[in-house]
């Protein structure tokens, strides 16, 4: 191994984690957002400007702050610092696909003291603040497979035609060139979901799993007739499985750790997801799709873990369909959100008040005030 590469973000690409997933900070003791590369004789981060003087106070003399946008970006600097054939470790759930590809774990086997995931329930967001059930919000995704097949078709074509002839070139005039043509026009198996504020709001569902972002640790595959969650057990509570009829809850609970169950119960379904079976309303199992189907992925949201499972040639690489859907308030939402900026509003203004007095009443007109002497007041309001 020529380096290692150790991100802050988590197996959903979320850049809040919660205290188990915070490897990155664990081995560089940088508690902002940014990125580590480690070598034999060698520290980086990467971060942003938003972090530069926190990390003069932060980091050892060890590591090296590369400032994004006046030292080069990481994959440029692994081109012109790493040898031709150089091997790169990074754990596969922690980066995207994009990055895995323009890169082409071994942090938690040293974090002896890591912490234990906490088992925090999952909360039911109810219909009058969510403004749309799960079965309305399953309905409209699954529209969304045949739409982005036929927008990305021609492309999917040219990539598939380019693959088919650098593997079977020989063989291309005697097999057609309509064979890839017509395999990209096949609707796609499921969708695979692993950005957590996505699986949030597909399902209704809230959580604490990571402090102030009140979302789920949670994977998700949709398919033409199924709907399928992937999270520990323990933290479901009888009432969302009342309520969680469109959905298929899978977990296990003889794994330690709710990481390693998410771990083995994805790869699990992804292994069989090309022949995926669903009961029927008399009870037999059915094939819900064959094994030419594609399978939709997020580049940039979607971990490399999972996509090292497929077939490349049967993924439909676009932008999650709920990017843009869950964007898009409704009514419901709208509403929420005048009523919570009331609230937000109110306590904004009078930590406001506070701290100019404060200012006034200790430094003049001309004081000032360090930000870590005000959080606690913060916190009150």
């Amino acid at each position: 191994l020529d380096v290692l590469v150790v991100p802050s973000e988590d197996y959903h690409r979320g850049e809040y984690v919660s205290a188990r997933d915070r490897r990155r900070e664990f081995v560089s003791g940088f508690t902002g957002s940014c990125l580590a590369l480690i070598r034999k004789n060698e520290a980086l981060l990467w971060m942003d400007g938003r972090y530069f003087f926190q990390a003069g106070q932060e980091l050892s003399a060890e590591w090296k702050l590369m400032r994004i946008g006046e030292d080069p970006a990481v994959d440029i600097w692994m081109a012109d610092n790493l040898p031709k054939e150089a091997s790169i470790g990074v754990d596969p759930w922690c980066i995207s696909i994009d990055t895995a590809q323009r890169w082409e774990y071994f942090v938690d086997e040293v974090w002896i003291n890591c912490l234990l995931a906490e088992i925090n329930a999952v909360i039911v967001h109810p219909l009058n603040f969510a403004g749309r059930s799960v079965a309305d919000k399953l309905k409209d995704v699954r529209k969304k497979p045949v739409q982005e097949q036929a927008q990305d078709s021609i492309f999917s074509f040219f990539r598939m035609v380019y693959s088919y002839l650098k593997e079977v070139h020989n063989k291309f005039f005697q097999n057609g060139l309509f064979v890839p043509l017509l395999e990209v026009f096949q609707k796609c198996l499921g969708i695979i979901f692993t950005a957590i504020d996505e699986v949030s709001w597909l399902y209704n569902i809230r959580g604490s799993d990571v402090a102030y972002c009140s979302i789920v640790h949670a994977f998700s595959i949709v398919t033409s007739n199924s709907a399928f969650i992937y999270v520990d057990m323990r933290k479901v509570s009888v009432e969302y499985t009342a309520v969680s009829s469109d959905v298929t809850l899978l977990a296990t609970d003889k794994l330690d750790t709710v990481s390693t169950a998410k771990v083995d119960l994805a790869e699990t379904e992804v292994r069989k997801i090309t022949s995926e079976t669903d009961k029927s309303v008399n009870g037999e199992h059915k094939a819900e799709e064959n094994s030419n189907d594609l399978i939709w992925a997020d580049p940039k949201k979607c971990c490399y873990a999972l996509y090292a499972k497929l077939n490349p040639d049967k993924v439909l690489l676009q932008q999650s369909p709920l990017a843009l859907a869950k964007a898009l308030k409704n009514s419901v939402e709208l509403d929420g959100l005048k009523k919570a900026h009331i609230q937000d509003g109110a306590a904004v203004v009078q930590y406001l008040v506070w701290l100019d007095k404060k200012m006034q009443d200790i430094y003049g007109a001309s004081g000032y005030f360090l930000e870590k002497d005000s959080v606690k007041k913060e916190k009150h309001f």
